[in-house]
């Protein structure tokens, strides 16, 4: 989301800055309290650094929490650009690196549309990864914990404790598990049909 210059305009009461939680995408996070601030809460990157402009009255349990929020909105506006296999490649090289100091590396990382049962899937034998399309358009902690499942994978094939123990080094493990699981359960509920009052 690019930057907005009218949320630059006057100078904000208190601004802090913070390391962001682990897995939210940013170096940074700087609150920006504004006493013209009524009620809303706005949220921007500005380079490496993610500013979220927040009402001075509000608490510091209201700030962290908004922060939360806005992160995760940013995220999901972020994600729904579709990143093509190129940008899935290079984003699973980047997770290897900072997650497995770059021993596990795939020949190919791609999207495919014939999965529809599994989230990805990885053969260690030809050092090949497919997500899929189902993914595009969800949070990115979610596509790169789907990365790092198959990246893991490369390393040890089965799902021992082993592998999990791999994948306890992505910080957003369960959240992102929590957030799939989620959707398959939204698939299962009944479509009722809407029937109108006359």
């Amino acid at each position: 989301m690019p930057a907005d210059p009218l949320h630059r305009a006057g100078k904000p009461e208190r601004s802090t800055t913070s390391k962001p939680p682990s897995g939210s995408g940013a170096s940074a996070i700087e609150v920006r309290r504004s006493t013209r601030r009524r009620r809303t809460v706005s949220a921007y990157r500005e380079g490496d650094r993610t500013v979220v402009l927040i009402p001075a009255r509000m608490s510091e349990a209201e700030e962290r929490r908004w922060v939360t929020v806005m992160l995760d909105k940013l995220a999901a506006q972020e994600s729904k650009r579709l990143i093509g296999d190129t940008e899935l490649a290079e984003r699973a090289e980047r997770l290897s690196l900072q997650y497995f100091d770059g021993r596990a590396r795939p020949t190919s990382v791609r999207w495919v549309t014939n999965q529809n049962t599994r989230w990805g899937s990885c053969t260690p034998s030809e050092g090949s990864i497919r997500l899929s399309h189902r993914l595009q358009g969800m949070p990115e902690y979610v596509i790169d914990y789907v990365l790092v499942h198959e990246l893991a994978h490369l390393l040890v094939p089965g799902h021992g404790p082993r592998f999990w123990r791999l994948l306890e080094a992505y910080p957003r493990t369960e959240r992102a598990r929590g957030y799939l699981e989620g959707v398959v359960a939204a698939d299962r509920l009944p479509h009722l049909p809407v029937t109108r009052d006359e």
